[in-house]
């Protein structure tokens, strides 16, 4: 008899299905009265799922071959350690989020996922003033009391890292792309330090390209695994802004840096002020969103 959480792993795996197809199957899983579990057969799934079109062929035939074939889901996982979210140690504020993923590869220190988490989000070509920002604001009290997550991404990510990586903070890369790629490649070196030291997340196995509709999903990672969201500038219309956005759909608390109001970088931010984030002057104003 096949274990949930390795038939979960089997199907966050397949192909011709989405984030949302898989939550669906999880929900219907979670929702059967059931002690033990029994694997659905394809048909039953692929309506679960409500997968259509040529996504069907897609997910019948990675399915069985997966469900017969140990070695290609070895192959896939390639020896990597992973986080099923039918474990215990699997955060349960991202478990109550939208859409959490049924797997997370992951490299380093799990026992991060324990701690109280800050994402930090911002422009890839965010100016010196991000810079600045995370400078005044991370050292001392805020790194002592928060795990600080981000994506490693260009610009406010990768500065997010580095910052609290120098003052001897935590903190945790979610990435959009397989743990054995960096993108982009000039983080390959802090990738590698945050895996060994710190801790690496990923629902894309080895091998996994940066695909576009992959920093999206990222994004709902980062925002479901924090209680507050920092941006510190983005434009009107941004990633960091999708962030914010599924950080208020998962009731977490949304923070903004206000900017220059001709500034095209603190458009997003200051909109988000606008509509009720909250401005962030100085360290104080993140700790006080995490007293209980």
């Amino acid at each position: 008899m096949m274990l949930l959480r390795d038939f979960l792993l089997r199907i966050h795996l397949c192909n011709g299905i989405g984030i949302v197809g898989k939550s669906k199957i999880y929900d219907w899983i979670q929702s059967q009265k059931s002690t033990r579990f029994d694997v659905p057969s394809v048909d039953s799934l692929i309506k679960i799922a409500n997968i259509r079109g040529g996504n069907v062929t897609r997910f019948s035939s990675t399915y069985i071959q997966l469900m017969n074939n140990s070695e290609r889901v070895d192959q896939l996982v390639d020896s990597e350690k992973w986080l099923c979210i039918c474990d215990e140690h699997y955060p349960y504020q991202l478990k109550e989020a939208y859409t959490p993923p049924l797997v997370m590869f992951y490299r380093g220190d799990l026992n991060l996922l324990n701690e109280q988490m800050l994402g930090i989000v911002g422009a890839r070509d965010a100016t010196h003033y991000s810079m600045e920002i995370l400078k005044q604001l991370l050292p001392g009290p805020l790194l002592n009391k928060l795990v600080i997550v981000s994506g490693l991404a260009k610009g406010v990510d990768t500065w997010a890292h580095q910052c609290t990586i120098a003052n001897h903070g935590r903190t945790i890369a979610v990435i959009g792309t397989g743990l054995n790629i960096a993108y982009p490649s000039m983080n390959q070196q802090l990738q590698q330090q945050i895996a060994e030291e710190q801790l690496l997340l990923s629902e894309y196995p080895n091998g996994s390209r940066g695909y576009k509709n992959h920093f999206p999903e990222r994004n709902r990672i980062i925002a479901g695994l924090v209680e507050s969201v920092l941006v510190t500038e983005a434009k009107h219309h941004s990633g960091s802004l999708i962030t914010a956005n599924l950080a208020l759909q998962n009731n977490r608390n949304v923070l903004a840096v206000p900017g220059r109001i001709n500034h095209y970088l603190s458009a997003g931010t200051n909109e988000l002020i606008a509509a009720g984030a909250k401005p962030i002057l100085r360290s104080n104003d993140v700790l006080e969103e995490y007293i209980s």
